[in-house]
């Protein structure tokens, strides 16, 4: 019995040393919490999207803390009241962010981009990408499975069931980017709102050449240049035969619309375009 005994006190000792160790070890080597960290996560709107490049809101309230200002650094989803909220807490000014929204580059629906084949596989864009192609001849485009869909914590893109793409709701989207990572083939993208919300952009990312890519699509872009040559503000270019639109130097002239052979360049939210009188119409075929 003593043996027994013996046994127990030496292991509480042992227990009670150990313990008294860790604790001073645990004093020695604390780190101290800005208090303020907690206070900026709580001015957040707790979505942990990613959107803001961190991995959680408490990251991003804890970069935001250390940074000497807090340029480059931005919650998309809480927008400019949340960053001014922050600010507040730390002293700091906000700048202000460029309101951004996810486009989808690619317009080739069912009646545009045929299909060439017929995919029998798990529902999934990702996986699909891995296997093949694609189900039409453009490599490029959108698989339409849902990927995107799927990765959308605010309802804000849904698959049209007619057209097979994805389509954002404006009112909806945070400009989060989790769809933009969801999506294998590239073809989301977040680009300025714009005022009014209006943008134009290239609704195409097909790297073909131009008769093999309007073989696949009669939407795709073919690099011809036109829309390049029209552009008073050097605002698009032209890469490995496609056209993209730079939407810093864009001033939504909409001048390179109209000469899209394609019609691969989209316009959205702009009111009507004006019938241009007879003198105008010889005034442009004299130009």
């Amino acid at each position: 019995m003593s043996v027994l005994l013996t046994a127990v006190v030496t292991l509480g000792v042992i227990g009670a040393g150990s313990a008294a160790i860790l604790y001073l070890i645990g004093q020695k080597f604390k780190v101290e919490e800005d208090p303020r960290i907690q206070e900026v996560q709580d001015a957040l709107p707790a979505a942990n999207c990613g959107g803001c490049g961190f991995p959680g809101c408490a990251s991003f309230a804890s970069a935001c803390v250390k940074a000497e200002t807090l340029d480059g650094l931005n919650c998309p989803v809480g927008g400019q009241p949340t960053m001014d909220k922050v600010a507040q807490i730390l002293g700091q000014t906000a700048p202000v962010a460029v309101k951004k929204i996810a486009v989808v580059r690619c317009s080739g629906s069912c009646d545009q981009r045929p299909r060439t084949n017929l995919y029998d596989g798990v529902s999934n864009c990702t996986i699909a990408a891995a296997l093949y192609g694609g189900d039409t001849g453009c490599s490029f485009g959108c698989l339409g499975l849902g990927d995107c869909e799927e990765s959308c914590t605010f309802d804000a893109i849904h698959i049209n069931p007619e057209t097979m793409l994805p389509e954002v709701v404006e009112d909806k989207c945070t400009a989060c980017g989790a769809c933009v990572k969801a999506c294998p083939k590239d073809i989301i993208e977040l680009r300025k709102q714009g005022p009014k919300s209006r943008r134009i952009y290239v609704s195409c990312v097909n790297e073909e050449k131009g008769g093999v890519a309007r073989k696949s699509c009669e939407v795709a872009c073919i690099g011809c240049s036109k829309c390049q040559q029209v552009c008073p503000f050097e605002a698009i270019t032209i890469t490995n035969n496609l056209a993209y639109i730079i939407d810093d130097k864009c001033r939504l002239c909409r001048k390179c619309v109209p000469v899209c052979p394609t019609n691969s360049i989209l316009e959205l939210n702009f009111p009507p375009r004006k019938d241009k009188s007879p003198k105008e119409e010889a005034a442009t075929v004299d130009a």
